[in-house]
């Protein structure tokens, strides 16, 4: 009997022994930098010569690992592959698929330093992302395999009113789909979207992202080393463009599971819903994309609990988190006292290599993202007015290091109002009263997370309402949504609002099918 799901706890870093392990890990991490990594397919290693690199954003001209990418050949092997193992996997228990799962959750528990480690050099974490990173990963882990159980057993039905017929309802899976994870959360929305699909029956292709295969292929080694059966999760390294167009329009894809922008998700979604020469099934896309969240703050808030909690929500993983708080809408009662605390606050944060734990902010995670961030950057000072920050941070050292940067005074319209930016960018706006704060807080095309903070209880409720968001928070930060806590997933060009981490998101990747037999 298992016991009751629990979320996973952080480690305190304020206790020096935990200090200590982190770094001896780190300094363990290191040492194995520069390695050359296979794909993998139905168990087999292949080697193709056309390496991808993945570097330390921190230390722009450190390699930390090489992978060999596969081309379309090898992506339809993968699949072949993936379907032999499917004709057995898929017979598998849910109970059997679900205590590989638990045990993956063991084994990442035990080496949880040292996902954390690989995390803060390829992705650039803080030492506290990194830890509820993995944590969510574990969550994920446990959470699921308990669904799975859940989903595997009979469906209750009415008793039929004939006599002489027994009638029962069951979840069976879907087949092979392609698993095309984030950067952003390289380990925890990676690991639940796979872990999701191959315990609910189902095989998999995973297409790492180019800016974080290296957390990827050590998840796939975890798995691997709990005698997953091979060609459960194939790994597959490989361009975003060209093989992963020949994955999703692949007619013997059946579900396409994805996290990324809106821009990619829209892409994928397009090619899915053309039905390619051989194609028996409608596939189907889980496609979580991108936000412009929004926390609003009327005249009767607790302006230092607003303050925290849009700091945290702005340039918490250097606001590259899909929740992150881009945008401040402000009461304008409030507005330059509620700023004045923030830009205090903001002054405190320290940027520079996470490898050091007294950096909070890492640098972004690529030099595209860099240049990105800092045309916006130069948009906004045309749009509003700085208030802090502005650009590069010249002292951090060589990585893509970007100063947390406000921009006030800004138009509700503002391209930095309501384009993604995926930065340490917040652009704050002025409104009359609590009617243009929602009026504001829904004039983009997405609808991920949002938050409202204020002490007037017909406010609240009408944000309830009318706040068109899939994670509304109150009174609290819009990041860190915990697993079977605050089921994570949005709204209009934000997704399929699929909810991660919740009690539906395992019939994303089943069919039910009903029996009636007459006796």
């Amino acid at each position: 009997m298992l016991h009751p799901f629990k979320n996973q706890t952080f480690i305190d870093f304020s206790i020096e022994k935990n200090v200590a392990a982190m770094n001896t890990t780190l300094a363990a991490v290191e040492k194995q930098f520069c390695q050359k990594y296979p794909l993998v397919i139905g168990g087999e290693r292949y080697e193709t010569g056309d390496l991808l690199p993945t570097i330390n954003p921190a230390q722009t001209d450190q390699v930390l690992g090489s992978f060999h990418r596969a081309d379309e050949k090898l992506a339809d092997k993968a699949i072949a592959a993936a379907w032999k193992a499917f004709a057995s996997w898929s017979k598998v228990s849910a109970r059997d698929r679900a205590e590989y799962l638990l045990a993956a959750a063991a084994e990442m528990r035990r080496r949880k330093m040292e996902f954390m480690s690989w995390m803060v050099f390829e992705a650039g974490k803080s030492w506290f992302e990194a830890d509820a990173d993995v944590s969510e990963a574990i969550d994920f882990l446990e959470f699921y395999a308990r669904e799975a159980i859940r989903y595997g057993e009979l469906q209750p039905l009415t008793p039929s009113p004939l006599p002489d017929e027994v009638n029962e309802a069951f979840f069976i899976p879907l087949g092979v789909g392609i698993v095309i994870p984030p950067w952003n959360f390289p380990l925890a929305i990676m690991a639940g979207m796979t872990s999701a699909a191959i315990a609910a029956g189902n095989c998999v292709v995973l297409k790492p992202s180019s800016e974080s295969p290296l957390i990827a292929y050590r998840f796939f080694e975890l798995m691997e080393s709990l005698s997953l059966p091979p060609g459960v999760i194939n790994f597959l390294p490989a361009s975003g463009g060209k093989t992963g167009d020949f994955l999703v329009s692949h007619p013997q894809t059946r579900f396409i599971a994805f996290t990324g922008s809106k821009a990619v998700g829209l892409h994928i979604n397009e090619l899915a819903a053309k039905t390619a020469p051989g194609q028996k099934w409608i596939k189907r896309v889980v496609a979580e994309m991108g936000g412009k969240d929004t926390i609003i703050v009327d005249a009767s808030a607790d302006l230092d609990s607003a303050a925290d909690g849009v700091v945290a929500s702005a340039f918490g993983y250097q606001g590259q988190k899909c929740s992150a708080c881009s945008r401040l809408v402000a009461e304008e009662k409030i507005y330059d006292r509620l700023l004045e605390k923030i830009v205090e606050r903001c002054r405190k944060i320290t940027v520079g290599p996470t490898r050091e734990q007294k950096n909070t902010m890492g640098p972004v995670i690529s030099r595209s993202a860099y240049e990105s961030i800092l045309n916006y950057i130069e948009i906004g000072k045309k749009e509003g007015k700085l208030i802090t920050g502005g650009g590069k941070d010249e002292k951090a050292g060589n990585g893509f290091f970007i100063q947390p940067t406000i921009i006030g005074g800004v138009d509700p319209k503002a391209r930095i109002s309501c384009e993604e930016i995926f930065g340490p960018v917040l652009a704050v706006v002025r409104a009359r009263d609590f009617s243009q704060l929602m009026e504001i807080a829904n004039n983009t095309e997405y609808g991920l997370t949002g938050s409202i903070y204020s002490r007037n209880r017909a406010h609240i409720e009408q944000a309830r309402r009318d706040f068109h968001v899939g994670n509304l928070y109150i009174n609290r930060k819009c990041t860190g949504a915990l697993v079977d806590v605050h089921p994570f997933g949005g709204f209009n060009m934000s997704g399929t609002d699929s909810k991660a981490g919740g009690r539906e998101y395992l019939l994303l990747f089943l069919q039910s099918k009903a029996v009636a037999e007459k006796f």
